[in-house]
């Protein structure tokens, strides 16, 4: 396999409709997917292998997922399959390859890794190349959008003066929204009574009133932290097409801010 180097293409305003044959492009999670369709176009056909309700941490393959990596042109993985180097070495070793490490639930990151989409896709068509920095900027612009839009809610709502324990996962979005985020834990498996009660009573001397989880790292310890507190308890998603009103990401960005927003609005007085 070998990995790509990052280009640095200018977005245009129009762009022709693609007419050859798509990018084979697998992507092992629905964000990646999301991606890779949103800034490919036509010029892609993408396959993403774990289904948005899982964690990719501790999916199982299929049969159907090994054909898909070994006829892959490209192949976008987050860094956190524990079985995607094995895959790649026996089924597709001369598959490009685009790890794309680290959180994208915010939206600095979510860009780059677009970015870093819309590059590898220019180094494999640079016939499109125009086309995919077109769609990465749109995408961008949409993005930012939906912060200023969130932030300037989110100072309206009063986030900073609300206090919360958050799945580590969902930490970053947590923090980026203005919450105030006093303790974070792991995934549900790794937690035993003592860490509940432990939680239990920060939360406490911390005055928590939001116990925030992560739909794809199990959502009942975080249930019973929040009735412990009397707090309460928000499921949101990492992953596109999870919950509903989520099919793509810039929705799942919205729904995530919205569920928080609603929540903290259910914590002020009625006038």
């Amino acid at each position: 396999m070998r990995f790509i180097a990052a280009l640095s293409i200018g977005a245009v305003l129009a762009f022709p409709l693609f007419g050859g044959t798509p990018v084979d492009v697998v992507a092992t999670s629905a964000v990646l997917g999301d991606l890779a369709a949103r800034i490919g176009g036509d010029a892609v056909a993408v396959t993403i292998i774990i289904p948005p309700g899982f964690c990719p941490a501790h999916y199982d393959l299929k049969p159907s997922d090994l054909l898909a990596v070994a006829r892959a042109d490209l192949v976008l993985y987050h860094g956190i399959e524990p079985w995607i180097q094995t895959l790649l070495s026996r089924v597709n070793p001369d598959a490009v390859v685009l790890p794309l490490k680290g959180p994208w639930n915010t939206p600095d990151p979510l860009i780059a890794k677009a970015k870093a989409i819309a590059d590898a896709l220019a180094e494999l068509l640079p016939e499109e190349a125009e086309g995919f920095a077109a769609r990465y900027g749109e995408f961008a612009a949409a993005v930012r959008t939906y912060a200023e839009e969130t932030l300037k809610r989110s100072s309206e709502l009063g986030l900073a003066d609300i206090r919360a324990i958050v799945m580590q996962w969902q930490a970053g979005f947590a923090k980026w929204i203005g919450l105030r985020v006093v303790a974070t834990y792991p995934p549900e498996e790794r937690l035993s009574l003592k860490d509940l009660s432990d939680l239990v009573a920060v939360g406490k001397e911390a005055g928590v009133t939001l116990v925030i989880d992560n739909l794809q790292s199990g959502v009942s310890f975080g249930a019973k932290l929040a009735h412990a507190l009397g707090a309460i308890h928000v499921v949101l998603t990492n992953f596109p097409g999870a919950l509903p009103g989520t099919a793509d990401l810039l929705a799942m960005l919205a729904t995530n801010a919205e569920a928080i927003f609603s929540a903290v609005e259910a914590l002020q007085p009625v006038p």
